[in-house]
């Protein structure tokens, strides 16, 4: 029998260079990203062609078209190989959001060596997936004391009742806390690799050299990891693929870390941000002890990630009212994607518990996040959220939920700060639950732990206090 050829686009149909293209990335997106996908989507239908940086990108907008891109991977590529504008040299040499694309690394493979390379962080990951095993009630015992030790910190630097920034002063040093208790990192990596992160993650002017050692760290990590191995999840990479280099390791460390901190920071985030303005149906499932409903739902109003990775045309295909060139640029837009999920379902989509584990914040189709990670991923946030409720008699906001600043980009969406009025339970630095005891070390002036990691958790939040309180 004979096999059907592949539709090619018509000669007549725009292609992407063709077509005029508005800038993404402008003021108005900044302030109102919701209302640039709807003009768009009212202008160009599912599918609209924009400028990136100076480049043009397809930008899908409905959520159908979506999980179209990101389940159907025989079409739409990960691998930047496929990308013709780069194969042809038509790329601005600078453009800044080419060189990440350019890493070999998990992400961006595809078929056998995707799989290949996915089974390996599945197996290492495995360990910590729940609390069934020692690994994985530790770390999640962990997770808890370090929000608890943040948050003393928090009591022995502000008081009971003050104002703080849930993001600077909780949410990010809390995941870079657990970033380096999960990788195995030794105290002489610890302060170093903590610091960099958070530079990295503030895209300053010192990012890019921030970057470059965040990966040195990465791979003499993982060389201390393959001389000394731990119950980590450094050494059961190794343990999975023995013939992973230091540096083939050093990069999925650090793309690790980069997910851990900044998406999984930013699910926390804006979890809490969705309780404190008062979303009602948000609130209502805190209120009933559902967490992990609770931050379904965030996710749905505003998904962490919300431009997901390039995908690459690997034939001529019709999404939306275009033709998409084999080679083309797509960019899937979570947070458009969720805008029109609600209102197709309208309010009764929202309040449907099925309904909110229909978004997008870990993805979708052959790339989603790894059941194991998600697991993990998820644990962290329900503990990081559930943990500062339990220690809040009161908190609001200081600024109205609208003029809030947010760090808008290609791909990211997330809070730069989280300022709250705040007063704490009675509880706070009396070890509740089992938590820790402050004391004071006269000779650095710095709170320390009675109980906790000793040393590593000491150096810690050394640096972290150096951060969160004016000396980064």
């Amino acid at each position: 029998m004979e096999a059907h050829p592949f539709a090619t686009a018509p000669a007549d149909s725009p292609t992407l260079d063709s077509l005029p293209v508005e800038p993404l990335l402008t003021s108005e997106f900044d302030a109102d990203p919701g209302g640039v996908y709807a003009r768009l989507r009212r202008t160009h239908g599912p599918v609209a062609p924009v400028g990136l940086m100076g480049v043009p990108v397809w930008l899908v907008l409905d959520y159908r078209e979506v999980l179209e891109v990101l389940r159907n991977e025989s079409v739409w590529r990960r691998d930047v190989r496929y990308w013709r504008a780069r194969a042809q040299r038509r790329l601005p040499p600078d453009w800044p959001l080419l060189a990440g694309y350019e890493v070999r690394q998990t992400m961006f493979m595809d078929d056998e060596e995707h799989l290949a390379a996915r089974q390996t962080h599945h197996a290492a990951m495995r360990p910590f997936q729940d609390g069934h095993t020692p690994q994985g009630w530790e770390l999640r015992a962990t997770v808890a004391r370090y929000a608890d030790e943040l948050i003393g910190m928090l009591a022995a630097e502000s008081g009971t009742a003050g104002f703080a920034d849930l993001g600077a002063q909780y949410t990010r040093p809390l995941l870079l806390m657990v970033t380096t208790k999960l990788f195995g990192c030794p105290v002489e990596l610890g302060d170093e690799l903590v610091m960099d992160l958070w530079r990295m993650l503030d895209g300053g002017p010192d990012a890019g050299p921030a970057t470059g050692r965040a990966l040195a760290a990465m791979t003499r990590l993982a060389a201390h990891r393959r001389a000394r191995p731990g119950d980590d999840l450094t050494s059961y990479m190794l343990l999975a693929d023995p013939e992973l280099s230091d540096e083939q390791l050093g990069r999925e460390l650090f793309m690790n870390a980069v997910y851990l901190n900044d998406i999984t920071g930013n699910m926390v985030l804006n979890t809490l941000l969705e309780v404190l303005r008062g979303n009602a149906t948000v609130r209502r499932s805190l209120s009933a002890g559902q967490l992990g409903e609770t931050v379904n739902r965030a996710a749905l109003v505003n998904p962490p990630v919300a431009n997901m990775c390039f995908r690459f045309a690997a034939r001529d295909v019709r999404l939306g009212d275009f033709w998409i060139r084999g080679g083309d640029i797509v960019s899937p837009s979570a947070a458009a994607a969720h805008r029109d999920l609600i209102a197709i379902g309208a309010s009764h989509m929202v309040g449907s518990t099925v309904s909110t584990r229909a978004h997008l914040g870990w993805g979708a189709g052959p790339h989603q996040c790894p059941s194991a990670a998600r697991e993990l991923g998820g644990m962290i946030v329900t503990t990081a959220v559930g943990r500062i409720f339990d220690h809040l008699a009161k908190a609001e906001l200081t600024l109205p939920a609208d003029q809030l600043p947010w760090r808008s980009g290609p791909v990211v969406r997330g809070l730069r700060l989280l300022p709250v009025r705040y007063e704490l339970t009675g509880s706070v630095g009396r070890g509740v639950g089992g938590g820790p005891r402050w004391e004071t070390d006269a000779a650095v002036g710095e709170p320390v732990v009675s109980g906790g990691d000793g040393q590593q958790v000491k150096g810690l939040l050394g640096a972290l206090r150096r951060m969160m309180f004016g000396t980064r």
